[in-house]
């Protein structure tokens, strides 16, 4: 609070969740305007939010406008539907240019096509359920990241036999990432709750030229991928249905060909970074001129 009172700004812009700044904003800021990137509900820790609760509703109100990444997260939040009139769509953005016309990175021979997840390994990335669909998947799946749910997820794909078809890579460097994606053949997400709020590696996917098969969880994964369109979405938890979406791709080399083309040209018309920029300007420019 101290910081935030001393500070000599035109707008103050949160980040939401992060309590201790929606609370310094409540107390010391003043009436000089204010915007919230809402970037997620509160999914896991519930005994926070109901003492939180009361305070959250009424920054919410308080807020000129509520940044929201997807029109999906606006309709399945408790918090952003009733505020669907206050809130304006800024879809997160990347650079693309490492993902295009890059060489793909060498991997050990296989018959096999290649299926790929990229990101933490955390409860909500769901990668459980794409292990157990595994057994029904003509495949081999590369895992790239860490965190958390890594031990349990070897265990699983252990306990279910599948050997050199699951591989675990650890953390991929910056300049290998956009070269794992060129060698692989489709790109899958199955996060099963909404703590998976946007998925910024399906866009490094798309940026990449890969039909994407991921979840509805009600939230910005459904928005950037185009069910039909630029790849599948299924029901989350659902190793069933995951399983018969990726083998649809697999069998189709044309479809998953097309769906690649038309998610880079989504990408590239939608969710780079200067687009994201200018969209957050535009807001700025709004509340200066004294519009809400």
């Amino acid at each position: 609070p101290r910081l935030l009172r001393r500070l000599d700004a035109d707008i103050v812009h949160l980040q939401f969740p992060y309590p201790l700044g929606e609370l310094s904003q409540w107390l010391v800021g003043g009436k000089r305007p204010f915007l919230i990137s809402y970037q997620s509900d509160v999914v896991k820790q519930q005994a926070i939010l109901r003492l939180y609760d009361p305070l959250l509703r009424r920054i919410l109100r308080r807020a000129s406008r509520i940044l929201a990444s997807s029109p999906n997260y606006i309709d399945s939040s408790p918090y952003l539907r009733p505020l669907a009139d206050h809130c304006t769509i800024v879809p997160l953005g990347i650079d693309p240019q490492p993902f295009l016309q890059v060489a793909p990175l060498t991997l050990p021979p296989s018959d096999l096509p290649t299926l790929l997840f990229v990101g933490r390994h955390r409860y909500y990335k769901g990668v459980d359920t794409l292990i157990r669909a595994m057994p029904d998947i003509a495949a081999r799946l590369l895992i790239a990241g860490d965190g958390p749910m890594r031990p349990a997820w070897e265990a699983l794909a252990a306990e279910l036999d599948l050997g050199e078809r699951v591989t675990f890579l650890g953390d991929i460097g910056d300049v290998d990432l956009p070269r794992l994606y060129a060698a692989a053949d489709v790109f899958v997400l199955p996060s099963n709750v909404r703590a998976e709020a946007f998925g910024l590696v399906l866009l490094e996917a798309m940026a990449s030229g890969l039909p994407c098969v991921t979840t509805e969880v009600g939230t910005g994964t459904s928005f950037v991928v185009q069910d039909g369109q630029t790849g599948l979405v299924v029901p989350p938890q659902d190793e069933g249905a995951l399983a018969t979406a990726v083998s649809h791709l697999l069998q189709h080399p044309d479809l998953r060909r097309q769906m690649g083309q038309n998610g880079r040209a989504r990408l590239l018309a939608e969710f780079t970074t200067p687009k994201m920029v200018a969209r957050v300007e535009a807001v700025y420019r709004q509340l200066l001129s004294g519009g809400n």
